[in-house]
């Protein structure tokens, strides 16, 4: 019986401890970056395909509402859940909205009850900030305490798992953590802000002058850093917590710190958001420059406060490092 638990833990402690910690979506952009900093505990991993690495076991799983995990739940003190449906790029589904709903709540759920069998302690829930809606007013950033306001599939599917985690803790023994991260980035992220970083290494005159929107990002290295805090924080149980590097910027200064980081200056053309707008309307292309022109403020404060954490890295160190590894692989 791990009667220490509750205690926030040092290091060696920890060590001594050796709690044993599940990994979902393992092969994942955040699953793979949690599981190569868990070398103070037994871990064990989750995917679709087997990982490389070293870990104590893994299992081969995929998060639905019917798929039995008791084999992978055994002796598990822990479960960090990242594995998730994500939004999915000229997505054909025609019902997008179960889809997302099956893996990212009922399947998550399912996965939950189990843990609670199984006797796990503490499950850890990678959410959204998409829970609190896509976009705040200026001097308004979302808080841990908003009333979700979630807009498209994705940001529902996950709030109804957070409603339904929630529930479960107040009717068991299952300790629950919820993590809410904006845009994830960080060396290896792929899809928009690989695009941007790709895009600021062109030195092409780019028509994002006009823009002084803030939003928040979360750079990998901060989002591990608090997923591993959670694991023993005594403060954490039964908690929603927001995250970001706590350094809002506009979408033009973004690709200034981008431009910067591989040696170049970047250009900019001053035209009006309206315009923007107006001609991605028209080119069907409206989402993509909502998020570049629109806010998207997060409020860490109580995040900070109830665990005594600050975010270690800089956006400015993160985005260096993702613009070495692109000029690595390149």
């Amino acid at each position: 019986m791990l009667v220490s638990y509750r205690l926030y833990l040092t290091c060696n402690e920890k060590e001594e401890l050796n709690l044993k910690i599940l990994v979902t979506g393992a092969t994942g952009f955040v699953g793979k970056a949690v599981t190569q900093k868990l070398d103070k505990y037994t871990v064990c991993l989750t995917a679709r395909r087997e990982p490389l690495g070293n870990f104590a076991e893994f299992f081969e799983k995929i998060i639905s509402s019917t798929t039995d995990f008791s084999d992978c739940l055994a002796n598990i003190d822990v479960v960090i859940h990242t594995a998730a449906r994500v939004h999915q790029m000229n997505d054909k589904c025609e019902d997008p909205l179960s889809e997302f709903m099956e893996v990212n709540c009922f399947g998550t759920l399912n996965f939950a009850r189990q843990a609670v069998k199984a006797g796990v302690k503490r499950f850890i829930f990678l959410s959204s900030i998409k829970v609190n809606g896509e976009k705040t007013e200026r001097g308004f950033p979302f808080r841990f305490d908003d009333n979700p306001a979630a807009q498209d599939a994705y940001g529902v599917s996950k709030a109804k798992a957070e409603e339904g985690l929630l529930e479960i803790a107040r009717t068991s023994n299952l300790e629950i953590v919820i993590i809410r991260p904006p845009l994830v980035y960080g060396s290896g992220v792929k899809a928009n802000f690989q695009s941007l970083m790709k895009l600021s290494q062109l030195n092409l005159p780019l028509p994002l002058g006009g823009l002084c929107n803030r939003r928040s990002f979360v750079a990998i290295e901060n989002l591990v850093d608090l997923i591993i805090i959670c694991i023993d924080h005594p403060n954490a149980a039964n908690k929603v917590f927001l995250i970001s590097d706590n350094s809002d910027i506009s979408t033009t200064e973004l690709l200034s710190l981008m431009a910067d980081a591989f040696g170049r200056k970047a250009i900019f053309l001053n035209i009006s958001p309206r315009i923007l707008k107006f001609v991605a309307r028209c080119l069907g292309k409206e989402s993509i420059i909502e998020r570049l022109c629109n806010d998207l403020q997060i409020d860490i404060k109580h995040t900070q406060d109830t665990l005594g954490w600050t975010p270690p890295m800089s956006m400015t160190d993160s985005i260096r490092r993702c613009a070495e590894y692109l000029e690595n692989i390149d």
